[in-house]
């Protein structure tokens, strides 16, 4: 029987969030409320006089389509509803890999796809976005290494988390052209896509640019609605059937009220709304962040392309991990450190929430830095 890896930083976050006095360990934003998303637009009585039945195992036709218009070219039929974007990772990983083969991953990176690899396939591969000047950039080379005879899928992140970093068209299209050569998958989480820090303009898709892609995303960091455990799958439809007779064993269906809010949610005018929502949100929060980490001489921070995630190298004597704890229990301020992330040395910080107690947490940290002396 397969044994499924500990999820460090889901279960790190799960037990400490709502204990400590600051969570900057959140990597969205501050939820929209039902009120705000239906607007004064929307026929309120409409979605109260829901019947909450069974819906469709796979999401609302008008649901699918509504997010298949953010993808160019794809359909209902490419669509796949499930109960967030971690359901999504998983089903698809499940759909694709077989015993014996290997994932190529991206690090660092949300870990759950290094988990499942050898629960799904036989192992994993890393291959890593390492600083380059002002932004994190891809390692060609390790790429290429990863990627080998048995690889099924190779799995990224972008936007990426924790970075917040953009692989540019020619990353992008390196990813691609390793992928094909190998006859792999590419299994691509674009959840943060659409929280641009500095643009207007949504980060590309690597829906549409090869066969073999499967794009996974959700409701729950660009549009700010987490609890309505809204992930989809964008994929051919042969391996969309896959993935819904797995869903058939783990959740079977969305709710009815998220399938139906979805399908308002991704309206065209309304998408844009609540994503012009998110980026005025990270806009106003990222400068005295920013302020933050110049006074932080033991921190090495490079500004985020998309995302309220703020990601930081550190040069200190002890390990990120061991000083996120020491931060925990000292000042009760939760971060994630680099190593649950699937790097050695780094801490997120989430800054989507209310940035008053965002920097209420960070004066904290500072004191714990501080403690160590200059680097």
């Amino acid at each position: 029987m397969a044994k499924f890896p500990l999820f460090e930083m889901e279960r790190y976050q799960s037990e400490y969030w709502h204990v400590v006095a600051h969570d900057l360990s959140e990597s969205g934003v501050l939820p929209m409320t039902i009120r705000d998303l239906l607007g004064p637009a929307a026929d309120a009585e409409a979605f109260l006089a829901t019947a909450l039945g069974y819906p469709l195992s796979e999401g609302a036709h008008a649901s699918r389509a509504a997010i298949a218009d953010w993808y160019p070219g794809a359909t209902a039929a490419n669509v796949t509803m499930m109960n967030g974007g971690s359901e999504a990772n998983m089903l698809t990983l499940w759909s694709l890999l077989r015993p014996g083969d290997r994932l190529a991953f991206m690090v660092p990176n949300y870990c759950q796809g290094l988990g499942l690899a050898g629960v799904f396939g036989a192992a994993v591969d890393t291959f890593p976005l390492v600083p380059d000047g002002d932004r994190w950039t891809l390692d060609l080379d390790a790429l290429d290494r990863a990627v080998g005879k048995k690889t099924r899928a190779i799995m990224v992140c972008n936007p990426n988390n924790p970075t917040g970093a953009v692989l540019t068209e020619g990353e992008m299209e390196a990813v691609i052209e390793v992928a094909e050569r190998a006859g792999a998958w590419i299994v691509a989480d674009e959840i943060y896509r659409g929280a641009e820090v500095d643009t207007d303009a949504t980060s590309p898709t690597f829906w549409g640019r090869a066969e073999r892609v499967v794009v996974t995303s959700g409701l729950s960091k660009a549009f700010a609605m987490p609890g309505l455990r809204v992930g989809w799958t964008v994929a051919p439809p042969k391996i969309v059937e896959r993935i819904w007779r797995r869903h058939d064993y783990t959740t079977l269906t969305p709710g009815m009220l998220s399938d139906r809010l979805t399908g308002w949610a991704m309206q065209p005018p309304i998408r844009e709304s609540i994503l012009g929502r998110t980026r005025a949100i990270i806009r106003a929060n990222l400068p005295p962040v920013e302020a933050w980490f110049e006074e932080q001489p033991a921190l090495s921070y490079r500004r985020p392309a998309a995302g309220a995630i703020a990601f930081a190298t550190a040069d200190l004597p002890i390990s990120t991990r061991e000083l996120v704890e020491r931060i925990r229990e000292e000042q009760s301020v939760l971060l994630v450190p680099g190593e649950m992330l699937g790097i050695d040395n780094g801490i997120r910080i989430g800054f989507g929430y209310q940035i008053d107690d965002t920097m209420e947490g960070l004066a904290l940290v500072a004191k714990t830095l501080a403690s160590f002396g200059s680097p």
